[in-house]
């Protein structure tokens, strides 16, 4: 059913030496990556503790021991009796070393070095202990990923409070349903948002949130809102103290509270702790091979846990955080790349589709990228080998995992073969088994994680842990002759498919899967076809039932109807029917003939959550209220342009 690809790159032997993994495997003395996995979980304690060596983790109090696992493995205890507090571990690096380099759409490049990124970060922790607040208060983050934000996440987790990470483009009611599930004290904002031009408001949306004290940056010299009453300007609460002694906490104490992409009810509240953040770093040491001194870049946001990962992932292995305020859609971020020698840059695949359809990144030299990353949603081999040459033909690290992992399950190195929009391996420390639909292991089917390990939440705050990751999974799952597996095993929710190389293809969410003419196919394997599809900038697949007249009938059975949803580039030519012609003979040719679209809704615009996920459940609940002039119209008609504003599904990975 797949075309196979022969790898688009091959490390040489000096590429492969001059890793952080090449390193490791010498220091233990083995000699192969696949025996480097096998010893990172059959010794997982031991797996840790090196790597907590290797990043120097600062402690205030040692633990006595690297793992108890005396409640299970679905309740390890990390780092036991350890006091510290992980902010001390992200200023390692020289004071005059580049800490972040940055720059707001329009503007010119600016760098902070270490030494002032840590005297902002405590005059934010002496401000929140000066106003008050005590270690486990809760205090929101509602901004763009800016310098200035981070210092604000670094301080609040150093004066030992808990971030309550909240996208900037998320509406009010949004807003407002994260700081009830935090119970957040006070909330950092800024004043509006600049992108193409326009001024978004921010600090607006807070207040209609009807949010706690409000402290608000401007963009403006001059504040150019009137405040709330008992509100403060980032002025009037920045304290004048530079110098600040970290609060010292337990492994297990929260440091930041992140939500899931729910698209009905509640989202999960996910806490992180102090140990969440070795898992970020440890998957940026070994699997995106960050050096001292690199610059990466990932256009991101602090309500999405890619957010905090780049902090920690760039600090602690003390590498320099690339930061563009504005959308990364255009010509100037790719310019801004340039100009800050970005090493390492991470994507979404949505992202990488626009760059190819608007052609805006090529011609820019892209020379000192060593690596690009993609994560967030499935990837096609096409828009990843387009990726890959706008940096003369630099690795892609397939990331993949979630904001309850603190980082990856399954990823890509650069000491194997880069097949395009495929994984290498389970991520060191981690493992994971391939369930068919009656639990038995399989090339195909749900993945499920095997626990413990660092990063791999333990707590919801607002649902029943177990249930949600552990409830109802296999036991005594038997792979005769190689491994047994017994619970707990850990529900994640990917459909994976291993291919006959070994490696990995993503196929979405298990909830994402449809069964055509009897042939259970994903979304994401129809979306890869389509979307290489030329005016397609972006596309979504989804299946409906069908009763005798035609109408979505969830109650009654029959066979399921495949319904593409597109975004359409500017200017097309074609009409609505050449253009599903089009779509249906890709799926003939690349896919299956069985597989018929049934219709093609043309849009301006995908639904997606804060991590920029596309929300095909909320496309499934659309489809019957969709104007039949949606599926009929002349598209020309119907389009907006490819690329939007700040707050398009691009902007900022959210």
């Amino acid at each position: 059913m797949h075309q196979e690809l022969s790898p688009a790159w091959v490390p040489s032997p000096q590429q492969i030496e001059a890793t952080n993994i090449a390193a490791l495997m010498q220091d233990l003395n083995i000699h192969t990556y696949a025996d480097l996995h096998s010893w990172s979980t059959h010794n997982r304690g031991a797996f840790w503790e090196v790597m907590i060596q290797r990043l120097r983790i600062c402690f205030q109090k040692p633990y006595t021991q690297i793992v108890d696992l005396s409640r299970g493995a679905e309740f390890p205890q990390w780092l036991v009796n350890a006091q510290f507090n992980i902010v001390e571990s992200c200023f390692q690096a020289c004071g005059d070393t580049a800490a972040i380099v940055f720059q707001t759409e329009g503007g010119s490049l600016c760098t902070w070095t270490y030494s002032e990124l840590q005297a902002l970060t405590n005059r934010v922790a002496n401000g929140l202990v000066e106003l008050g607040f005590q270690p486990g208060d809760a205090i929101a983050i509602a901004m763009p990923m800016t310098a200035q934000s981070v210092a604000i996440y670094l301080g609040i987790i150093k004066a030992g409070c808990v971030v309550v990470s909240i996208a900037d483009s998320f509406a009010a009611i949004e807003i407002a349903t994260r700081l009830r599930l935090a119970n957040a004290k006070a909330i950092f904002t800024q004043d509006s948002i600049h992108r193409g031009g326009k001024q978004l408001p921010l600090y607006a949306k807070v207040i209609d949130a009807k949010a706690p004290l409000a402290i608000v940056l401007s963009q403006q010299p001059v504040p150019n809102v009137e405040l709330r009453s008992g509100d403060l300007t980032w002025n009037d609460f920045l304290s004048a103290i530079v110098t600040f002694d970290a609060m010292p906490t337990t492994p297990a104490a929260h440091t930041n509270i992140l939500f899931s992409s729910g698209t009905t009810g509640d989202p999960k509240a996910i806490p992180w702790t102090q140990t969440t953040p070795i898992k970020c770093a440890v998957d940026g040491h070994l699997h995106h091979d960050i050096h001292p001194g690199d610059v990466v870049a990932w256009s991101t946001n602090l309500g999405w846990m890619m957010g905090p990962w780049l902090i920690y992932a760039s600090l602690i292995n003390r590498a320099t955080i690339a930061l563009y305020d504005g959308a990364p859609t255009t010509r100037e971020y790719g310019q801004f790349v340039q100009n800050a020698q970005v090493t390492m840059l991470g994507v979404v695949p949505s992202l990488v589709r626009v760059w190819k359809t608007t052609r805006c990144m090529e011609g820019l030299n892209w020379s000192a990228i060593q690596a690009f990353s993609s994560t967030g949603e499935c990837a096609n081999p096409q828009d990843m080998l387009y990726l890959m040459s706008l940096a003369g033909n630099k690795p892609v690290i397939e990331y993949c995992g979630g904001t309850e992992i603190g980082g990856a399950y399954i990823t890509s190195t650069l000491v194997q073969p880069c097949i395009p929009a495929t994984f290498t391996t389970p991520a060191l420390g981690l493992d994971f088994v391939i369930l068919d639909a009656d639990n038995r292991p399989a090339t195909e089917g749900e993945a499920f994680i095997i626990p413990p390990a660092i990063g791999l939440s333990t707590e919801l705050l607002n649902k029943d842990h177990h249930q949600v990751y552990f409830a109802e999974t296999a036991s005594d799952v038997e792979e005769p002759g190689i491994n047994t597996y017994s619970l707990p095993l850990r529900h994640h929710g990917d459909y994976l498919e291993q291919l006959p190389n070994g490696y990995y293809r993503a196929c979405g969410r298990v909830d994402d899967t449809m069964n055509l003419g009897g042939i259970k196919v994903s979304s994401a394997e129809i979306e890869q076809v389509v979307s290489t599809v030329a005016d397609i900038c972006e596309t979504a697949a989804i299946s409906t039932p069908h009763n005798s007249q035609g109408t979505v009938s969830e109650s009654e059975g029959g066979p399921s109807q495949l319904i593409i949803y597109a975004v359409v580039a500017p200017n097309t030519q074609k009409t609505h029917a050449e253009l599903k012609a089009v779509l249906q003979a890709a799926i003939t040719q690349r896919l299956n003939p069985l597989f018929k679209i049934s219709d093609l809704v043309i849009v301006d615009a995908l639904p997606r959550t804060a991590s920029n996920k596309v929300m095909r459940r909320v496309l499934r609940d659309r489809y019957p209220a969709v104007p039949s002039e949606l599926r009929s119209a002349p598209i020309a008609a119907q389009q907006s342009p490819c690329l939007h504003d700040g707050h398009s599904p691009y902007a900022l990975n959210r």
